[in-house]
């Protein structure tokens, strides 16, 4: 297909609060199914706009009822219908919604509970024991505790631990039923409770590399721009399988928000193993991903092929099928028909963000028939600030800036490269109760500090180029964006992970290149490689060849596990331990 910088943006039905996107969808695609999931006992609940829309004002109404107006209300645990019944409820409602990520530890999890003022938790079985062990200590301020069991639950997590007595304590199926009664009953309080666009209306935790979270507040406002700008920029489908976490905003706000308001039916991933199987059954149209699934995926099949003797063959017939496309004649869909039958025969897109995507990779993807759009966003912008297009799709970028944004690079490099700085719909208000921190990145006229390096290309898209902090500045005044090189030594096919560091002379000024590699085991078996240290350092030198001397590996180290991640699964780069000495 033939690409179109300026082709018109979509059209999308404004909105300006969620409270209107539930409007808007009940209005327009009452009966169609929202949700899509597996039970516990088997089989599979679709629910409708006007069914979700119903719970979402019964939950509303008991918890008006109980005098819960302008709270903070948080919520835990792993990703589910009823996780979607909170968020949207809270997010229609006048009160502040606080999603806590359920993979951190306890001090931190208690720490979040305490300093984000919430007096509400929803919280599943699995954090039964940190509730029994702290509800009249550090989380003595929670008003009331809703234990959710869903449907998608064994049956050994719905007998309900020995919690302390009282009203503070009550199953989430209680507090429902008591807002369905309501509900029936004409109570009109929840749906006069409304706040204001611009209030706060989520404090969104980053989980960052080092140090304890800050927590991102954002509004309405900037949760709907997100919504009405992005799905002008790049667009969505009828149906989606859903699998990254509920609790960051990427999968919460760009994928679930843009569904509804887009009226696509959301099909509930209930775990990583399942993700593939959930492909085949749901057959979606598109999924919101991190490139290490498409990785993944790009891997499987290129294994499965070469396994089977086809890795040729596959090779040839992407060779003819691009010639075709040359020629006008698109039969990508018709060609590569087994892969997209893995795939459940109907998958159009994957969106991908929170990191860079290999340019191979969306190169194959584009080849047999299905667009690999990345966009770069963060918390702090709600979270994306600019995205691919459909039409005008460039792997080495990630896209253009959204409509809704002004965009500017500070303290720009003689090649070009500068901070990227932010301004407009999307923006935070701040750190909660942190005011040094949020001086610190945004300024009083509203330009936010990503962090993040990057330039415009000459067709303006955004390219980013690495993390400020990751920066590093060799002793001849050349700078490093280590990303770059962790890229291009990425495309050794046995290579699992890798971060590159600098080596200090001993004066502790950086002088050369370390790579710290974590090597696929199956792979290097597979490839026949008997002495890795010596294969590494050849391919690691031919992966840098086109770029500068100075950006040379002057030194690889294997690692023997993986690297320590975030709960966001990025490597924690504060944390590698190695060699420094040139």
């Amino acid at each position: 297909m033939k690409e179109l910088k300026n082709y018109p943006l979509y059209e999308v039905t404004p909105v300006h609060s969620v409270r209107e996107l539930l409007k808007i969808a009940e209005d327009e695609a009452a009966d169609k199914t929202a949700f899509r999931y597996h039970l516990a006992e088997g089989g599979v609940r679709d629910v409708t706009y006007r069914e979700f829309i119903r719970d979402v004002k019964a939950l509303g109404c008991a918890l008006t009822e109980r005098g819960l107006i302008g709270d903070h209300i948080a919520q835990i645990g792993e990703n589910s219908y009823r996780w979607i019944n909170v968020y949207l409820t809270q997010l229609a409602g006048d009160g502040v919604y606080v999603p806590v990520d359920r993979d951190l530890p306890e001090q931190d999890i208690l720490h979040i509970l305490d300093h984000s003022d919430s007096t509400v938790l929803f919280y599943t079985p699995r954090y039964d024991e940190i509730v029994r062990n702290n509800a009249d200590g550090a989380l003595s301020r929670i008003k009331l505790f809703v234990r959710i069991v869903n449907e998608t639950d064994a049956p050994a997590a719905k007998e309900a631990p020995d919690l302390t007595a009282g009203d503070r304590f009550v199953s989430f199926e209680e507090v429902i039923g008591r807002g369905y009664e309501l509900l029936d009953q004409g109570y009109a309080y929840y749906d006069k409770h409304v706040s204001s666009e611009y209030d706060l209306k989520m404090i969104v935790y980053t989980s960052g590399t080092t140090g304890m979270a800050k927590g991102v507040m954002l509004t309405e406002h900037n949760l709907i721009s997100i919504v009405y700008y992005g799905l002008q920029v790049s667009t969505v489908y009828s149906t989606c399988l859903s699998v990254l976490p509920y609790h960051h905003t990427y999968e919460a706000v760009a994928g679930l928000l843009v569904s509804l308001h887009h009226h696509s039916t959301i099909c509930i991933n209930e775990n990583l193993q399942s993700v593939l199987k959930n492909i085949q059954e749901y057959k979606p149209d598109y999924i919101y991903l991190v490139p290490a699934f498409a990785e993944v995926f790009y891997r499987r099949i290129w294994q499965t092929a070469e396994k089977t003797g086809k890795a040729g063959a596959l090779k040839a017939l992407i060779k003819t099928s691009n010639g075709m496309r040359k020629m006008g004649v698109d039969m990508r869909r018709k060609l590569f028909a087994n892969i997209h039958e893995n795939f459940g025969g109907n998958l159009i897109k994957i969106v991908c963000g929170g990191a860079p995507i290999r340019p191979e990779i969306g190169e194959f993807f584009d080849a047999i028939g299905i667009d690999l759009i990345n966009g770069y966003g963060i918390t702090e912008c709600s979270p994306l600030v600019a995205a691919n297009r459909d039409r005008f799709n460039d792997w080495n970028t990630v896209g253009t800036p959204l409509p809704c944004i002004e965009l500017r690079f500070d303290d720009i490099t003689p090649e070009g490269i500068g901070e990227i700085c932010v301004k407009g719909d999307i923006v935070m208000m701040g750190y909660y109760k942190q005011p040094e921190a949020t001086k610190e990145v945004l300024t009083d006229d509203g330009w936010f500090s990503t962090g993040d390096y990057g330039m415009m290309n000459e067709r303006g898209q955004l390219i980013i180029t690495g993390r400020k902090k990751n920066i590093i500045v060799l002793s001849n005044g050349k700078n490093i964006y280590p990303e770059e090189i962790e890229n291009y030594i990425g495309n050794i096919p046995y290579v699992k992970e890798v971060v590159v560091y600098s080596l200090r002379n001993e004066h502790g000024e950086e002088v050369k290149l370390c790579a710290e590699i974590f090597p696929n085991a199956e792979k290097v078996e597979e490839m026949g490689i008997t002495d890795l240290p010596a294969r590494l350092t050849k391919d690691v030198a031919k992966a840098v060849s086109s770029l500068p001397s100075y950006k040379g590996i002057a030194k690889i180290i294997i690692r023997q596990k993986e690297f320590e991640k975030t709960t966001t699964n990025k490597i924690k780069r504060q944390s590698i331990i190695g060699s420094t000495q040139a």
